[in-house]
């Protein structure tokens, strides 16, 4: 059978067939109670089974190459949830030390209940990842592009890596999307999405997303029925609703941060860019092997002859705002949100300095978001 290419699959994959009417968008079944008595399978929400769950996962895993999925209330929900199915107390997870905040908090605050052992890497390279294997190691687990810095890991080296050692290798792949990276076909295991990001794209969704094989699926949906993370049935519609426009969004979010990294670079007022798609990024060249596009995400520090208060404050058009990967363009500042529970002296380490912003480009004209920062500029100078 044909295979159809990844635009098309956005649009049509998963997709219910409303039989009654013939409508051409999947029709929404808002029931929490079905029977459970002379059915094919017995339908619960909390057990991910209803039909607009099983359309919306079924959509998110042919998107990312994998068998099955599950569509979790958030995207720590679905983080939280692949680790802890696969491991147990006793168990011993290597991470990468460039993560999102909310998951290095979930390590550190909660692990050592659970009695489960963790090591970050201190590079990004596989031997980084493997002199950090332990004899009771379970999962790799990274990031790439990391949040904020758009650090590079090598996929496929550490999926050889997880394989060689027989381990789980897991990637949160929020930042890229599957439209820029499939991580499974690197070899990698397990795929984990904050849905709430690009998936959803709008700013209005609360979601998240795990995909890999049938079997790996198996052990994570026994842990999911049990701590209850599943979506409602009305937001899974509104997702699958707004994947359809996906590749649309990423691959023009895609042009505009290219276009907007370059400009950046150039100013200055700007003391660095990092943003995979740059010549001048540490791991250009490794993006190129494996992403389709370079994402939407990058980030800036701002020269301290600039306030970041009035720079912020002077913007018209972009709008200060925690998340990101919606179609308007929003920043942040690291130091004071995604890695606030950080550290000064842990986000130093990682490179994220108190200058640091973070920044999701939108669907905006290029010369408009240009003209935006330009204004900041000038009335943010000290």
């Amino acid at each position: 059978m044909k295979k159809n290419k990844i635009d098309t699959v956005c649009v049509h994959e998963g997709q219910l067939k409303d039989l009654q009417h013939q409508g051409v968008i999947s029709p929404l079944y808002m029931s929490t109670a079905y029977a459970f008595d002379a059915v094919d399978e017995k339908r619960y929400p909390r057990y991910f089974n209803t039909p607009n769950q099983v359309g919306l996962a079924q959509k998110i895993a042919a998107l990312e190459g994998a068998e099955q999925g599950l569509i979790f209330g958030s995207g720590m929900a679905a983080v939280s949830t692949a680790l802890l199915s696969h491991l147990r107390s006793g168990d011993h997870v290597v991470l990468q030390l460039d993560l999102y905040g909310g998951t290095t908090n979930l390590i550190v605050e909660e692990f050592n209940k659970f009695g489960i052992e963790y090591s970050f890497t201190t590079g990004l390279l596989a031997s980084d990842f493997e002199t950090q294997i332990q004899p009771n190691t379970k999962v790799i687990y990274l990031e790439s592009p990391s949040n904020p810095l758009m650090k590079i890991v090598d996929l496929k080296a550490i999926g050889a890596l997880a394989k060689k050692r027989n381990l789980i290798s897991m990637i949160d792949n929020t930042f890229a999307s599957p439209i820029n990276q499939n991580p499974i076909a690197f070899g990698i295991d397990i795929v984990i999405h904050s849905a709430t990001k690009y998936l959803g794209g709008h700013s209005d969704i609360l979601a998240g997303a795990v995909v890999g094989s049938e079997k790996q699926m198996d052990v994570v949906f026994q842990m999911a029925k049990n701590l209850g993370g599943n979506l409602s049935d009305y937001t899974v519609w509104l997702l699958e609703r707004s994947i359809k426009t996906l590749s649309l969004r990423v691959r023009a979010q895609n042009e505009n941060a290219m276009l907007l990294a370059t400009f950046l670079l150039e100013k200055p007022s700007i003391d660095a860019v990092y943003y995979p798609g740059l010549k001048s990024h540490s791991d250009h060249e490794l993006a190129k092997q494996q992403m389709h596009g370079f994402g939407g995400m990058l980030s800036f520090e701002l020269n301290t002859s600039h306030d970041l208060d009035l720079f912020q404050k002077a913007l018209k058009l972009i709008v200060p705002a925690m998340s990101l990967a919606g179609v308007e363009s929003t920043l942040t500042i690291p130091s004071k949100t995604s890695h606030a529970l950080l550290s000064e002296e842990d986000r130093v380490i990682q490179g994220i300095q108190n200058n640091l912003i973070r920044f999701s480009t939108g669907i905006e004209h290029i010369d408009d978001l240009k003209d935006d920062i330009n204004e900041a500029l000038k009335k943010s100078k000290k």
